[in-house]
């Protein structure tokens, strides 16, 4: 049975976790998270966790890019699972590095793909859905630092067209920062009725 240890391997800068009989080195990188701001005359679509981190508080249709993949069809692929929406993407609002958790997210600015009302389901990583405009987002239930930064790009830029994209904000350079837990007195909004969805 083979024998790990984390050393600094000779031409290395740090240690790495490395197999003390044959000397493979296994690199931990990053990992690529791909989502996008979902607009609908100016309202954003959020999705509430069904799942930790996080459970319950509102995020953004978001997760890990796959294999095989482009960031832009894990981001497709990522709307489809979590709200069952198939959109147009308009190109990229933001990137964030999150070096605390070790993410670099990619997030992008798009549409619903189908002409007319929004369609969208809750899917089985979402408890529910919604499509919010500015006032009615419920900053006091939104899951991640990120989720607030992808947010206040969006209202910046709006409709307008997309140049270079969004980065980390200056008080928070490398993502390191928390959200503090929102006060239990702080009510839960509800999001606005998507259509076609039950009453």
């Amino acid at each position: 049975m083979s024998r790990f240890a984390r050393i600094q391997p000779e031409g290395e800068e740090r240690e790495r976790l490395s197999c003390l009989d044959c000397g493979h080195v296994f690199y931990e990188n990053p990992k690529v998270i791909v989502g996008a701001v979902v607009v609908h005359e100016d309202r954003v679509l959020l999705c509430r966790r069904a799942i930790e981190p996080r459970q319950g508080f509102w995020t953004l249709p978001a997760g890990y890019l796959e294999l095989g993949e482009t960031s832009a069809e894990g981001a497709k692929r990522e709307v489809l699972e979590e709200a069952g929406a198939r959109i147009t993407l308009d190109g990229i609002l933001a990137i964030y590095d999150i070096s605390r958790i070790g993410q670099v997210q990619i997030i992008y600015r798009a549409r619903f793909a189908d002409a007319g009302d929004p369609v969208a389901e809750a899917g089985p990583e979402s408890l529910e859905i919604g499509l919010f405009d500015w006032a009615g987002i419920p900053w006091g239930e939104i899951a991640f630092p990120s989720v607030h930064w992808a947010l206040d790009a969006w209202q910046r830029v709006g409709q307008g067209p997309l140049l270079a994209p969004f980065g980390n904000p200056i008080d928070d350079p490398r993502g390191e920062g928390r959200l503090q837990p929102p006060r239990p007195h702080e009510p839960l909004r509800s999001p606005h009725q998507m259509p076609g969805s039950p009453t």
